[in-house]
């Protein structure tokens, strides 16, 4: 009844380790405990500059490159693609662990997302790479980002994977669409603002736009704002400019002031702001009063709004 271990004893082996003459036996070094003020995936490697990491943790780096007859660069392992027309020329690529910049004479020529990590933008680094200047395209809710595009015949223009309604007035004209907050404002050729939308591209995707850009001040809105007043009707909408608004049911025979200004319209109601909706039409107001003076006109204007 006694236990199997106590029965067996390790045998020897009859034959001993050789080792040739010119290898040498060695122990692994113990690997040297990382710093605790960086998590241990942003941990610089032991040949990475020193000044390359940045204070939130990330390695950004900037390098020269001529771009050969191709048009094919190469960086860290990642292929950046600009084309035979730029062979020749001297260009600056910016790049960090989620973005990577192509900028020529201070100006950016496109962006892409960035297949290199920490090990890739440490082994720049040590090889003549550069720090890097702050990002050149800011991104945040708080940013302001600037696209060109053309409308097509239908009224539309491509954003991210979908196409975006401007209106078909538009169509053929090159175009500025100004992305700020939760607006996007549609910026004709001469400067001027022809209007402003819902904008539809979340905050965080703007800046990974295919020709993205920070973007400039806001035109001024052209002689101020306008202030009118219009009937809600019944089921709790009217119309301002050709544009329908809704303000709810509970507004529904109430007296509203609009706010007509050059990029929304303001709808007060009891000295209460009610709403706040982007102006998507470019119409002039011809009527400015709630109540008509003829009642033809006004069971007409009754009828329209409901």
């Amino acid at each position: 009844m006694a236990f199997p271990a106590s029965r067996f004893t390790p045998a020897a082996s009859p034959l001993e380790l050789r080792i040739p003459a010119q290898l040498t036996a060695s122990t692994p070094q113990p690997q040297p405990p990382q710093p605790a003020d960086l998590p241990p995936a942003l941990t610089l490697p032991a040949q990475a500059a020193p000044e390359a990491a940045t204070s939130q943790g990330w390695i950004a780096v900037e390098v020269d490159r001529v771009v050969p007859p191709s048009g094919n660069l190469w960086i860290g392992g990642q292929q950046v693609w600009l084309g035979p027309a730029l062979a020749g020329r001297t260009v600056t690529l910016w790049a960090d662990q989620v973005s990577l910049h192509v900028l020529a004479g201070g100006a950016r020529l496109k962006t892409l997302p960035s297949r290199l990590g920490t090990a890739e933008l440490s082994r720049l680094a040590a090889h003549g790479a550069r720090p890097a200047d702050p990002c050149p395209l800011p991104a945040g809710p708080a940013a302001v980002i600037e696209v060109d595009r053309t409308v097509n015949a239908s009224g539309t223009v491509g954003l991210a994977t979908g196409q975006v309604s401007v209106g078909s007035p538009l169509a053929g004209q090159r175009v500025t669409l100004r992305m700020e907050g939760q607006l996007m404002a549609v910026i004709g050729s001469g400067g001027s603002l022809l209007r402003t939308l819902a904008c539809p591209i979340p905050p965080e995707r703007r800046w990974r736009l295919r020709g993205a850009r920070s973007g400039s001040s806001l035109p001024p809105a052209p002689g101020g704002p306008i202030t009118v007043q219009r009937r809600v009707s019944c089921r709790g909408a009217f119309m301002v400019a050709r544009q329908k608004i809704h303000a709810g049911m509970i507004h529904a025979g109430k007296t509203a002031t609009v706010i007509c200004e050059n990029n929304c319209f303001r709808v007060v109601i009891d000295g209460e702001t009610a709403a706040v909706v982007p102006r998507t039409t470019t119409s002039d107001i011809h009527r400015y009063k709630a109540n008509a003076t003829d009642k033809r006109t006004q069971a007409r204007l009754t009828q329209k709004g409901r």
